[in-house]
């Protein structure tokens, strides 16, 4: 893993080093083993001003620890360089090919591969990659920049154009390093994070700064941009699959299902340094500790996470008896709201943009630890939104079920009732009602419009009442329902897929896999994803929602899978996601950060937020009238974020 950056100048004019050093300091945590840089000077080539070219790189040595693999690195001619920050897994079964074909390598790397594929097969060499992988590659001979993200947009790569300039990176935060970047904040982008605690691409906080989205490339060439789409999951399922009964499906999906995950966890054990795994004590991270196991002639180093003092969140022990039954050489690390606390600005700090997940937080602390004993580990991430294992996605089974229950008994008696009931995520009970009040939310309108009432962590009232005029959105669109439309309206499966696909291209790279990305290599470890292998992938959405959720029970093919690699405990019990206590320690120990970034003169003088509306959020969650601590955690992380970048 490394980090990554570069600029090209059409003006023309050269890039300075002293540029790529600002640059790749604002992520050298990304890469604190060796650091390179390429520079093409401006030149005449026959009357034409060639643009000037400038490359940095950060590395994180994990294949071929040598100064073999130094980048940026080219081809034997320098015609031909690039940058970049990944793991391709069949690099070496790719350097075979090319070696038969003729090229010769100086390097056991995956950099080397990818210039010589590129060589053999231009842009189309990325439909050969099997990883996860943000680059960017110079021909010389074409003045041409390609800049690429892996399918599911694991690794990230944002960039900055203004039609003389263009410059990308890691981090927003280093191409804010270039002068010729101007720092102004996007309020439709605001409006998404508001929804959504997160911002999805091609938006960022900045105007004029974009994410390149997953599965897309970018070409740069006589100063024209072109962004192409070269991978999409299918959505069509095998019908002859289908037409079989229930059982014989589950039964014919399970070998091929198994193997697949099998073959993208051991591909994924590759390594020169050191390599464990994190263990929830979820189903997904259990299977992926399983098969380690059953890969691995040794104990797996396996690390959990856990809240002291709060067994409502605490999952630590169901990661003991996965451990115990693998025998891997566990460590456990629980946590207190002191702890949260100590690493907060440090934690918060890291993200260019405002991020509100609050597990980022002990994402942190658990990828900090973790360091300590290895520098990559393997994650269960991704199989929530491949094989639909979150509570939302039982809003649109219970859906119909919900909607057959007669309107006067539904709507006068039931609805009435539970709306005037408290709710809060720090009492079971009370955060069961929490959950009926969204779904009976859920059921009102379009199929969009209940997605998104799934989705959103503040509401569009609140986003629309709470944001001073200036910084509103006009008229009737909402800028989070614009995003739920565009979303629907790429993928034409069944409904529990296409709330999967709108996952698989929003929340999980936008949300899920940055909250790890950024918090794991803050402390320069490297995070795997073999749910995430775009096999697996395509594989998941070719099984029909229908086999995911049964009965009101989440991953229901995944589960008959693995069972038999599972303790009955996990593989019974409900998901319970790796959420912080927020809602009561704001109430109590945290209380001072109500106190102290959402004070009313501060909201007031900051000239965005509704200073009334605030205060009202914050009353009704002291109050214990509703939980509106996702919210007020949400401009929190907002105003830390807005204080470091704009104050």
């Amino acid at each position: 893993m490394c980090g990554i950056c570069g600029k090209i100048c059409f003006n023309p004019g050269d890039v300075h080093e002293a540029l790529l050093q600002r640059m790749c300091r604002a992520f050298s945590c990304r890469g604190p083993d060796d650091q390179g840089f390429y520079i093409s000077r401006v030149n005449a080539d026959g009357g034409k001003q060639q643009p000037g070219i400038g490359f940095g790189h950060q590395r994180l040595s994990i294949i071929d620890l040598s100064d073999a693999g130094r980048q940026p690195m080219s081809n034997e001619d320098g015609t031909i360089w690039i940058t970049y920050n990944g793991e391709i897994y069949n690099y070496r079964e790719l350097a075979g090919e090319l070696k038969k074909k003729g090229h010769k390598f100086k390097s056991d790397t995956d950099t080397e591969v990818l210039i010589h594929l590129y060589e053999e097969e231009g842009t189309k060499a990325v439909n050969r990659l099997n990883g996860m992988f943000a680059f960017a590659i110079w021909d010389q001979n074409l003045k041409r920049l390609w800049v690429c993200r892996d399918r599911i947009g694991i690794k990230p790569i944002v960039y900055y154009w203004n039609d003389k300039h263009f410059t990308f990176a890691s981090e927003i935060k280093a191409i804010l390093t270039d002068p010729t970047v101007s720092k102004e904040m996007d309020y439709e982008a605001l409006q998404l994070y508001l929804a959504f605690n997160y911002i999805p691409a091609p938006f960022t906080i900045f105007k004029g700064i974009k994410k390149l989205e997953p599965g897309k490339y970018l070409l740069l060439q006589d100063g024209k941009i072109e962004i192409k789409t070269y991978w999409e999951p299918p959505d069509s399922i095998d019908q002859d699959i289908a037409s079989l009964p229930f059982q014989e499906q589950i039964e014919f999906l399970k070998g091929p299902l198994y193997e697949g995950i099998n073959d993208a966890v051991s591909s994924r054990m590759n390594s020169d340094v050191p390599l464990g795994a994190f263990l929830s004590g979820g189903i997904d991270s259990s299977i992926i500790v399983a098969l380690m196991a059953r890969n691995s002639n040794k104990p797996v180093k396996t690390f959990s996470i856990g809240f002291r003092e709060d067994n409502l969140y605490d999952e630590t022990q169901y990661a003991q008896e996965v451990a115990k039954l693998y025998g891997t050489d566990h460590h456990e690390f629980k946590l207190g709201f002191k702890d949260l606390l100590d690493v907060f600005p440090e934690a918060i700090s890291t993200f260019d943009e405002p991020f509100a997940d609050s597990s980022a937080i002990p994402t942190f602390i658990v990828s900090k630890e973790t360091r300590k004993y290895v520098t990559v580990a393997l994650s269960g991430d991704g199989g929530d939104e491949l094989f639909a294992g979150y509570r939302s996605y039982l809003g649109e089974y219970w859906y119909a079920r919900y909607m057959q229950i007669p309107a006067l008994f539904r709507e006068g008696l039931i609805e009435r009732l539970i709306q005037k009931l408290p709710d809060s995520r720090d009492v079971k009970i009370l955060e069961f009602i929490r959950r009926l009040k969204k779904f009976i939310k859920a059921t009102k309108g379009s199929f969009p419009e209940r997605l998104l009432a799934l989705k959103e962590v503040v509401p569009v009232e609140a986003r629309k009442n709470f944001l001073l005029n200036n910084y509103s959105w006009s008229g009737s669109r909402d800028p989070a329902l614009s995003w739920i439309n565009r979303l629907l309206g790429s993928y034409n499966g069944d409904r529990i897929n296409s709330i999967l696909y709108s996952d698989l291209k929003d929340s999980l790279p936008c949300d899920m896999l940055t909250k790890v990305d950024w918090m794991s290599m803050k402390n320069s470890l490297e995070v795997r994803v073999p749910f995430l292998d775009h096999r697996v992938v395509e594989m998941a959405f070719q099984i029909p929602g229908a086999l995911k959720i049964k009965n009101g029970k989440t991953k229901y093919i995944l589960k008959e899978t693995f069972k038999h690699l599972l303790p009955p405990g996990i593989y019974r019990r409900p998901k319970a996601g790796f959420e912080v206590p927020i809602s009561r320690w704001l109430k109590n120990e945290l209380k001072f950060l109500l106190d102290q970034y959402l004070a009313e003169n501060r909201i007031q003088k900051q000239g965005i937020f509704d200073h009334k509306i605030v205060k009202q959020l914050v009353e009704q969650h002291l109050g214990g009238k509703t939980d509106t601590s996702w919210m007020l955690w949400n401009l929190i992380v907002f105003q830390s974020w807005y204080e470091n970048y704009f104050l």
